[in-house]
């Protein structure tokens, strides 16, 4: 292991089109979404595990949070997980996280990766991470791992690479420079992106040095850092938490991705195929976990469904069930909560959860 390579996981997110199992109080990252025994959070963690030990892991939440974090990795070092007051979007998350491995050690190299996203290929993964890890720790770079697309999806943003030669090699694989980052496109669009060949799914995965990812919020976002460094002395010290709960609301809320990435000219990405899915919705865990022959994602652990297709049924192991005669239907049952909703109007949930409440 790189002595000089670190992970920031970001955790702060509510998660909300997985409601009604997604709340405020116990956001997805901290769900057993698979129903696998772990939490998303935990397998982030034990993947992280294979590349830098827990010391140089850190996580990144809501101050609301803490506890659940502590509960969920007990090995991570308390003091390696660090507190928003506010919830300013990744941008400031990601400045912060580089101010305080500065702190640590200036020469580092870390890459900043989501709690919440599964990956079935886990070799592949870290190879490409490790790859990452490197260029970036080599040359002023902005590298993102960008997955290799599968099927014309509207519900991701895209990765543009500049079309000709290979920007650079190394390990077996290339490195391409990036012409764009893309919005979440429509069908149309998502098709000419798959039949183009140099588009990318953008996982939100990015690896940089401290040196690198500071002098980008300088030249294009300023207005970030001038809050975040006006005392760096407090950095992973005792008074860093009251520090950044005096700082760190001041910051503007912007994602990362409109604060430097769209706007910086030394970003690069690695094609990925690593089985990836960011599991934002119901229809998206559905879409990668296997179905049974009625093409049926079930996790429930006393009952039964008949003539039931193509659907998601999510229901607690001690409460019995039975369903019948449903099609494309998204059900799933909390303590205080019964979502029972159309799989092809799921993206209507969110607002209509903002009604309800």
């Amino acid at each position: 292991m790189n002595s000089h390579h670190y992970i920031c996981i970001l955790a702060g997110g509510i998660g909300s089109r997985f409601w009604p199992s997604s709340t405020v109080e116990r956001p997805k990252q901290f769900l057993d979404i698979l129903g696998v025994g772990k939490s998303l959070i935990q397998l982030t963690y034990d993947r992280c595990l294979q590349l830098v030990p827990p010391e140089r892991i850190l996580i990144i939440t809501n101050k609301r949070y803490r506890a659940l974090v502590q509960e969920h990795l007990p090995g991570i070092p308390p003091n390696n997980i660090l507190c928003e007051p506010s919830m300013n979007n990744t941008g400031p998350a990601v400045a912060y996280a580089a101010l305080r491995i500065q702190a640590e050690d200036p020469k580092a190299v870390f890459a900043m990766l989501p709690s919440d996203h599964m990956i079935l290929k886990e070799d592949a993964y870290l190879d490409k991470l490790r790859q990452a890890l490197d260029f970036a720790g080599s040359s002023n770079a902005i590298v993102t791992l960008g997955i290799l697309p599968t099927r014309p999806d509207t519900g991701y943003g895209y990765i543009s690479a500049e079309i000709g030669a290979v920007s650079a090699e190394l390990n077996g694989s290339s490195i391409l420079k990036v012409a764009a980052f893309k919005e979440k496109p429509d069908r149309e669009t998502a098709e000419a992106y798959l039949s183009a060949g140099h588009y990318f799914w953008n996982a939100g995965m990015f690896i940089w040095s401290v040196e690198t990812v500071l002098r980008s919020f300088e030249m294009h976002a300023p207005e970030i850092l001038h809050e975040l460094q006006k005392d760096l002395s407090k950095y992973n010290t005792e008074e860093e938490q009251a520090y950044i709960d005096r700082v760190y609301p001041l910051t503007p809320s912007i994602s990362v991705d409109y604060a430097i990435l769209e706007r910086a000219d030394n970003v690069f990405t690695i094609p990925s195929d690593i089985g990836w899915s960011d599991l934002g919705t119901w229809n998206s865990l559905h879409a990668f976990q296997s179905c049974d022959d009625n093409g049926n994602v079930v996790q429930i652990g006393q009952g039964s469904v008949i003539e039931v297709e193509n659907s998601l049924i999510r229901v607690a192991p001690d409460k019995k069930v039975i369903i019948r005669g449903i099609k494309n239907f998204i059900v799933v049952d909390e303590k205080d909560a019964l979502l029972i909703y159309p799989k092809d109007s799921e993206q209507e949930i969110k607002q209509i959860l903002k009604n309800l409440e």
